[in-house]
C-alpha cells in the first residue's frame, strides 16, 4: 500500500513540473502577442490622429521611445498627447478618431488636452474603455453632446471636458460614476437643468460646471456631497434661492455662485460654525435682506464677494476679536445703511462703496474700508449734512439727518445697477463721438492733401501687396498686339472642363488659377479674374507689366488673353511643371510608404533658384525705365519649369517705383510708421527696397527649409525670423549650422555657400530701407557666394582692405555692418535660434573680429538702442536720419 502511495506522489510531482513548464512556455508567447496587438493599436491611433514621427517614431518601440506613452509589465497604461501637433496630412481632415483605444485593455489614463479633436465624443469611449481612470479632453475643440455611455466608465476618477463647444444637457448617467473625484465641464455651451443624480457622487471633491447656459435650481441633493471641497456654478442662469442643504457640506472650502439669477435671502443654516468655507462668491445675483450673523462669524472665511446684489439693512455690531487673518470682503453696490460698526475690526480689507452708509468713520475702519459713494460726515473729509441730504434725495432714499430731529430713518431698498448702466451708456456715447470726430479729421486731411496722397505716398510696410489696390500708373493701356493670342471664352471652357473644381489650383489674391489643356495638347495655366471682386483692374496692370518685359527669360510666359466677357477676364500662361517654390522645396517621396517621408531640393538647385529670382528682380529694378517694383515677392510667386529654371509670376501688383521727394504728411504729423502687416488687405510699399526685404525672407526659406516665412507677417513668423537672425554672423560659420535645413546633405565647401546666402539674407532684412543692398549687388553676391564670406572673414589683410574689394561686395557689406549694429544684442533678447552656448560664441566672435574689421561684428556691448519692431517695420528713409539720433 505504501508502495502505491510513493508512485502516486511521484506521478503528481511529474505532472506538476510538466504543467509549470508548459505555463512558462506560454507566458512569453502571450506577452509577445499582447505587445504586437497593442503596438498595432498605437500605430492605428497614430494614423487616425495624424501624429508626427517626431513624437511617435514608427520604427521604434512605443514603451521605450514614444513620447507620452506609459507602460507597466509590458502593457500600455497611459497615453498623453497633450499639446501634440498633427502632420500636414493630418491637419487637412482632423477627426476625433480613437477607436483603436479599445484594443488597449490595460489603459487607465488618456490625456489629449490642447490637441485638436474636432467632432463628437465617440460612444466607444464609454462602451470599451472600462479600465479608464483619468480622461482629460480640455481645449480639444470638441462639439456635440456628452454621450450617455460615459456613465459606463465605472472606474473613472477624473473627468475633464472643459473649454470646448459641448452642447445639450448634462447626461444623468454621470451620476453612476461612483468613484469620480473631479468633474470639470466648465466653459462650454451646455443647457438644461443640473441633473439631480450628481448628488450621488459621494467621492466628488471638485465640481466645476461654470460658464455654461444651465438654468433651473441648484439640486438639494448636493447636500449629500460630503467630500466636496470645490463647487463652482458661476456664469450660468440658475434661479431660485439657495438650498439650505448646502450647509451640510462641512468640507466645502470654495463656493462660487456668481453671475447667476439667484434670488431670496441667505439663511443662517448655510453657515455652520464647523464649516471650512474659505472663499464665497455671490456677486451679480439678486439676493435680498441682510446677511446673517453666522456668515460674519465663519472661522475660516478669508474672501467673500457679495457685490452687485440687493442686500439691505445695517451692518451688524459684532465683536470679532480683531481676528483679521487677511480677510477680504466686497459688499459694494448693495443697499446697506446706517453707521459703521465694530464688524470692520475683523477684516484686513472691505469694499462698502455704493451703499447708503452715513455718520463718522471710526479710526479702525479708515485703513481697511473703501467707502466711496456713501454719505459720511464732513469730519471724515467727505460730504456735509446738506450735501448728504441732496445725495439721498437724488437716490430716492429718505435721510435721517444722522439721528437728529427732522430725519426719516426708514431705509427703502434701492438698486444701484441702473446708475451704473447710465454711466456705461454715457461712456460708450462719448467714445463713439470721439471716433467719429477722428474719422472726420482724417477725411478732411486726405481731401485737403490730394496731391501728396496721389503722387508720392512713401509707404514702407513689408506686408504682401493689397487685393484690388491699383498701383501707381504703369501706362494708359498695354499694346495687346505683342501679348500673345486672343482666345475665345469657349476655348478656355473646353480647356478647363468648364472651369471644373478638379482643375482649380488655388484661389489667388488676384484671381483663381486653373490648369487646362488647349486643343493642340498644350498645357496652360488660366487665371480667371472676376470684375466684381474689387480687383477688376489687376488684369490691365498685369498686361501692362508683360508689355514692358516681353520675352525676358525670368518671367512666366504669357500665351494670351480673353477679354470678351464684361464680367470676367482671363489670362493664359505657359504651364510650369514644377509648380512654385512653396510646393517644390519639399515633395512627397513616391517610393516611400511613410506618410512623413518627404524629398527636399538639393543645395545646388536651391542656389540656382535664388539666382534666377534675383536676376528677374534685378531686371525690374535696374534695367526697366522707370524702375518697376514687383511688390509680391514670396515663395508662391517663384515658378519653376521642368529644369527648375525660375519664372517669376504674380505680376498683378507690379508698379512704378514711387519718388522719394515727398512723404505722407499725415503720417509725419502723427510720427507713426506706415505698415501693411494686415496681409493682402493692407497697402504695400512701392519701392525697390521693399522687394529686397521680401527676397531676404525667401533666402531664409531656402537656407532653413522653413516654408511660409515669405508669405506671412503674423507675430509667430516675426518671432521665427528674430530667432534665426542671431545665428547669422559673418565671422562665425559654425553658428549657421543651428538653422540650416536638416534635410540638406552638404560638405564643408557647400556649407560656406549656405553661410554666404544666409549673410546676404540678413543684409536684405535690414530694418532701415535705405541700408538694404541694391538688387544688382545681391545678384553679384549670389553669383560669387564664396567670395562673400572669404573676403569678409579671411585672415589676409589684403582681402580686408577696401581697395582690394569689389564695389558690389563693399556695398553689400556696408549694409551688413549697419544691419549688424542695429540688431546688436538681439540674440540675448530673443534667445531663439541657437542654444546659450551658440549665442555666447556669437557675441564673443563678433567682438574679437570687430577689432580687426572696423567694428563690423555683432558686438554684445553695443550701447545702441534696439528697434522695438525689427521685423517687419522698416522706417521711411526720410525718417531714418531723425531716428539715428535716438538710436545713437
Amino acid at each position: 500500500m505504501g508502495h502505491y502511495k510513493v508512485q502516486f506522489f511521484l506521478l503528481f510531482l511529474l505532472f506538476k513540473c510538466s504543467f509549470e513548464q508548459q505555463q512558462q512556455q506560454q507566458r512569453p508567447t502571450n506577452a509577445v502577442s499582447r505587445f504586437r496587438a497593442e503596438r498595432a493599436a498605437l500605430l492605428q491611433l497614430r494614423a487616425s490622429l495624424g501624429l508626427r514621427s517626431k513624437e511617435w517614431p514608427i520604427k521604434l518601440i512605443p514603451c521605450l521611445n514614444w513620447v507620452g506613452i506609459s507602460c507597466q509589465n509590458g502593457s500600455v497604461i497611459g497615453i498623453n498627447i497633450s499639446g501634440f501637433k498633427r502632420t500636414r496630412i493630418g491637419r487637412k481632415n482632423p477627426q476625433f478618431a480613437v477607436d483603436s483605444l479599445a484594443n488597449l485593455t490595460s489603459l487607465v489614463s488618456f490625456n489629449a488636452s490642447r490637441f485638436s479633436l474636432p467632432g463628437l465624443i465617440p460612444d466607444m469611449l464609454g462602451l470599451n474603455l472600462k479600465t479608464l481612470q483619468v480622461l482629460d479632453l480640455r481645449f480639444c475643440e470638441i462639439s456635440g453632446n456628452i454621450p450617455f455611455s460615459v456613465g459606463n466608465l465605472s472606474n473613472l476618477n477624473e473627468l475633464y471636458l472643459s473649454d470646448n463647444s459641448l452642447t445639450g444637457s448634462i447626461p444623468s448617467s454621470l451620476g453612476q460614476l461612483s468613484r469620480l473625484s473631479v468633474l470639470d465641464l466648465s466653459n462650454n455651451t451646455l443647457t438644461g437643468l443640473i441633473p439631480f443624480s450628481l448628488g450621488s457622487l459621494v467621492n466628488l471633491s471638485s465640481l466645476d460646471i461654470s460658464f455654461n447656459y444651465l438654468s433651473g435650481i441648484i439640486p438639494e441633493s448636493f447636500g449629500g456631497l460630503s467630500n466636496l471641497r470645490f463647487l463652482n456654478l458661476s456664469g450660468n442662469s440658475l434661479s431660485s434661492s439657495l438650498p439650505t442643504q448646502l450647509g451640510n457640506i462641512s468640507s466645502l472650502s470654495v463656493l462660487d455662485l456668481g453671475s447667476n439669477s439667484l434670488t431670496g435671502h441667505l439663511s443662517g443654516e448655510l453657515f455652520s460654525s464647523q464649516s471650512k468655507l474659505q472663499t464665497l462668491v455671490l456677486d451679480h445675483n439678486n439676493f435680498t435682506v441682510n446677511l446673517p450673523d453666522s456668515l460674519w462669524l465663519l472661522p475660516n472665511l478669508t474672501f467673500f464677494d457679495g457685490s452687485n446684489n440687493n442686500f439691505t439693512g445695517p451692518l451688524p455690531n459684532l465683536d470679532l476679536n480683531g481676528n483679521v487673518s487677511s480677510k477680504v470682503f466686497n459688499l459694494s453696490n448693495n443697499s446697506f445703511y446706517g453707521n459703521i460698526t465694530n464688524v470692520l475690526r475683523g477684516f484686513s480689507s472691505m469694499d462698502l462703496s455704493y451703499n447708503y452708509l452715513q455718520g463718522t468713520v471710526p479710526d479702525y475702519a479708515r485703513k481697511v474700508a473703501s467707502l466711496n459713494r456713501n454719505c459720511l460726515q464732513k469730519s471724515t473729509g467727505q460730504r456735509s449734512i446738506g450735501e448728504c441730504a441732496t445725495f439721498y434725495s437724488l437716490q430716492g432714499v429718505p435721510f435721517d439727518n444722522f439721528g437728529l430731529p427732522g430725519g426719516t430713518p426708514s431705509p427703502p431698498r434701492k438698486d444701484h445697477k441702473s446708475n451704473k448702466k447710465w454711466i456705461i451708456l454715457a461712456a460708450v456715447l462719448v467714445g463713439v463721438g470721439l471716433i467719429i470726430l477722428i474719422i472726420i479729421l482724417i477725411v478732411l486731411m486726405i481731401v485737403c492733401c490730394p496731391k501728396n496722397r496721389t503722387n508720392s505716398p512713401r509707404r514702407t510696410g513689408v506686408g504682401p501687396a493689397p487685393t484690388g489696390a491699383v498701383p501707381p500708373v504703369l501706362g494708359v493701356g498695354p499694346d495687346l498686339s505683342n501679348l500673345g493670342d486672343s482666345f475665345t471664352y469657349q476655348q478656355l471652357v473646353a480647356a478647363t472642363g468648364d472651369f471644373n473644381d478638379v482643375n482649380l489650383i488655388k484661389n489667388g489674391h488676384s484671381g483663381d488659377l486653373f490648369r487646362g489643356v488647349l486643343e493642340g495638347g498644350v498645357h496652360v495655366i488660366i487665371k480667371r479674374i472676376e470684375m466684381s471682386s474689387g480687383i477688376k483692374d489687376s488684369y490691365m496692370v498685369e498686361l501692362d507689366s508683360f508689355s514692358r518685359i516681353i520675352s525676358h527669360p525670368r518671367f512666366v510666359p504669357l500665351l494670351g488673353y480673353c477679354l470678351e466677357d464684361e464680367n470676367r477676364k482671363f489670362l493664359v500662361y505657359k504651364y510650369m511643371p514644377n509648380g512654385d517654390l512653396s510646393s517644390s522645396l519639399y515633395r512627397k517621396n513616391e517610393s516611400d510608404d511613410d506618410d512623413d517621408s518627404l524629398q527636399s531640393l538639393d543645395w545646388i538647385t536651391r542656389l540656382k533658384i535664388a539666382l534666377g529670382a534675383a536676376e528677374g528682380l534685378s531686371y525690374l529694378h535696374h534695367e526697366c525705365t522707370p524702375p518697376l517694383v514687383h511688390r509680391d515677392v514670396q515663395a508662391s510667386s517663384i515658378l519653376l519649369d521642368d529644369k527648375y529654371e525660375v519664372r517669376l509670376g504674380s505680376l498683378s501688383e507690379v508698379c512704378i517705383q514711387e519718388g522719394d521727394s515727398q512723404s505722407n504728411r499725415f503720417t509725419r504729423l502723427l510720427r507713426l510708421p506706415q505698415t501693411s502687416e494686415q496681409g493682402a488687405s493692407g497697402v504695400a510699399t512701392a519701392t525697390c527696397t521693399y522687394d529686397v526685404y521680401c527676397f531676404g525672407k525667401v533666402l531664409l526659406e531656402l537656407v532653413t527649409g522653413k516654408m511660409g516665412i515669405s508669405a506671412s507677417n503674423d507675430p509667430s513668423t516675426k518671432e521665427l525670423i528674430e530667432g534665426i537672425i542671431p545665428c547669422i554672423n559673418i565671422y562665425d560659420k559654425e553658428l549657421v549650422t543651428n538653422i540650416v535645413d536638416p534635410s540638406l546633405i552638404i560638405d564643408e565647401d557647400l556649407l560656406e555657400e549656405v553661410w554666404a546666402m544666409a549673410v546676404v539674407a540678413r543684409s536684405c532684412l535690414n530694418p532701415k530701407p535705405a541700408r538694404r543692398p541694391l538688387m544688382r549687388y545681391v545678384l553679384k553676391a549670389l553669383e560669387n557666394p564664396l567670395k562673400v564670406v572669404r573676403e569678409e572673414s579671411g585672415s589676409s589683410a589684403r582681402l580686408r582692405t577696401p581697395s582690394s574689394r569689389s564695389s558690389w561686395n563693399a556695398a553689400l557689406f556696408s549694409s551688413w555692418r549697419q544691419s549688424s549694429t542695429d540688431m546688436a544684442g538681439m540674440a540675448a533678447a530673443v534667445g531663439g535660434g541657437a542654444g546659450p552656448s551658440s549665442l555666447k560664441r556669437s557675441g564673443t566672435s563678433g567682438s574679437q573680429s570687430g577689432s580687426g574689421h572696423n567694428g563690423g561684428g555683432d558686438h554684445p556691448s553695443s550701447n545702441r538702442k534696439q528697434s522695438k519692431d525689427v521685423f517687419p517695420e522698416p522706417l521711411d528713409p526720410q525718417d531714418e536720419e531723425r531716428s539715428n539720433d535716438d538710436i545713437r
